[in-house]
């Protein structure tokens, strides 16, 4: 989630919905320019006692953080307390229950992506080393109750926190339990913008199947692959889910603002603190009927803000952000990105990829979301077979979209080579969850804290 450490009295008031268009419109680059963001969060861990660490004990989060100044980050502070590090690869910041995520800085190519996961996983466990600290790559906590949890002193954690329980029955899970890898990446225009959008919203499933992560709750298998993906079904419907209108004609710019006015907002961020403002109308706000700031309209800053606050499986910004997968190891973080830059940046490839979904409905889109979270690859699809057919097909068009763009490392490597580990994930049929499953049934004896072993 975006972290906010200023406002400005400078913040220009939003009077027209062009400035509400701006944002989305303003993200269109040539593609000599796209880039590709990644962020990717772990689970960070005691290694005597497996517990999850606070904010404040000696060597909690908060002493992680700022050991990185070591390695040229800098604080970023709210209300006194350091809750991000910024640098060169981006920021590295704080999820509700102290999970630490990486959002990398925009890079070229995926060599870069994959150099910069290095450095990031490098410094995080030299620092861990000295306070007795791993980190672990899942998508959900194995272990955890959310009683077991601390929680980060972020404003809008406050916010978010009290509110989930009124929409959802998951989204404390979400906040507190989960963690995911996310890519970040770019368009040319509003027209490629929503073909881009309506490709990888249709096989946003096939990520979660290849990517489940999270197969254990509390110490025990839940039945599900990825039950973080299971999780957003039951967060809040009025900012989650797969969206059917991005695939009606004339989607673009104009009908994302319509469904953004429509997310109930989280707060209002002023003078350093934030304001709850759950479940209130950001039009309200814009004719200056927000009830926790009567007569005052919003900034550009203020819908930055909401648009941060929808959490689809595909969302629109100033780019566009993969949501599907679960967290995982440094193979699959490298992976993640492979995967959707083969698939949306280069035409033939995007074209191909469309072509193998364009004719699903959006009851078939629906059932095929739904039936990911328990059945990953073994999911089937419409018009016959499953997920991992689909995979067989989708897999190649990705390696053959990364070829073409000949993005070389020093060796004279092109980026196909990122996919291996998802290859061999198809060609096993045996998605990560199920492997950690048949390790817990079998050499682990059950036993759950052998998941650790597998930390970074």
């Amino acid at each position: 989630m975006s972290t906010r450490d200023t406002s400005s009295n400078e913040d220009p008031i939003i009077e027209s919905r062009d400035q509400l268009v701006a944002p989305m419109a303003g993200g269109e680059k040539p593609k000599d320019a796209w880039r590709i963001g990644t962020e990717h969060e772990k689970l960070v861990y005691c290694r005597k006692t497996f517990k999850a660490p606070s904010y404040d004990e000696p060597g909690g989060i908060r002493d992680i953080l700022l050991s990185l100044r070591e390695f040229g980050w800098e604080p970023v502070e709210e209300g006194g307390k350091v809750i991000a590090m910024r640098g060169d690869d981006g920021t590295v910041s704080l999820e509700p229950a102290g999970q630490l995520e990486l959002s990398g800085a925009p890079l070229e190519n995926l060599h870069e992506t994959c150099a910069e996961t290095g450095r990031h996983l490098d410094q995080v466990k030299q620092v861990g080393e000295r306070f007795g600290v791993g980190f672990l790559g899942l998508g959900m906590w194995p272990d955890k109750t959310r009683e077991d949890l601390p929680i980060m002193p972020k404003g809008r954690y406050d916010i978010m926190l009290r509110h989930m329980p009124r929409v959802g029955s998951l989204g404390l899970d979400m906040m507190l339990r989960t963690c995911t890898i996310q890519v970040n990446l770019d368009y040319s225009s509003e027209a490629d913008m929503a073909h881009k959008f309506r490709t990888s919203l249709a096989l946003q499933p096939l990520a979660t199947a290849l990517f489940a992560n999270s197969p254990f709750t509390e110490g025990k298998p839940n039945g599900y692959l990825s039950y973080r993906s299971h999780i957003w079904s039951d967060t809040d419907p009025h900012r989650t889910g797969m969206l059917p209108f991005v695939f009606e004609d004339g989607f673009g710019y104009e009908r994302w603002v319509d469904y953004m006015l429509d997310v109930p907002m989280y707060f209002v961020f002023r003078d350093g603190k934030y304001i709850d403002a759950a479940g209130l109308s950001f039009r309200d706000f814009l004719d200056g009927k927000l009830s926790v700031l009567p007569g005052e309209k919003p900034t550009q800053s203020d819908w930055w803000d909401h648009l941060s606050t929808a959490f689809p499986e595909v969302r629109l910004k100033s780019f566009l952000e993969m949501r599907g997968a679960d967290g995982g190891p440094w193979s699959r973080i490298c992976a993640l990105p492979a995967f959707w830059v083969g698939l949306l940046y280069e035409q033939s490839s995007l074209d191909a990829a469309w072509d193998l979904v364009k004719d699903w409905t959006v009851e078939e889109r629906e059932d095929l979301r739904n039936a990911v979270p328990k059945l990953a690859l073994d999911a089937p699809i419409p018009g016959g077979g499953t997920l991992r057919d689909l995979a067989r097909q989708v897999l190649p068009i990705a390696r053959s979209g990364l070829a073409k763009r000949a993005r070389l490392n020093s060796s004279g490597d092109n980026e196909t080579g990122f996919l291996e580990t998802l290859d061999e994930i198809v060609a096993s049929g045996r998605v990560p969850a199920q492997v950690l499953l048949n390790r817990y049934h079998g050499e682990w004896g059950e036993d759950i804290s052998r998941v650790y072993k597998y930390s970074f």
